[in-house]
């Protein structure tokens, strides 16, 4: 039987990308590294979720 991955985690991972989605866009763009940090302070949680979702979803196997 297929395993599929857990449904909480890839949620809260497209969740996170769709907030970042237009710093994303900006940073494909224009790259600068005060870019990139002013991305991170805005949408910490974000940031953090995404980090995170490799863990999530072993945990949640």
């Amino acid at each position: 039987m297929r395993r599929f991955p857990p449904f909480i985690p890839v949620l809260l991972a497209l969740l996170s990308l769709g907030d970042l989605g237009t710093e994303l866009r900006l940073l494909a763009d224009h790259f600068t590294w005060s870019s990139l940090v002013s991305a991170i302070q805005q949408h910490p949680l974000a940031v953090v979720v995404l980090l995170l979702t490799p863990s999530l979803i072993r945990h949640y196997r």
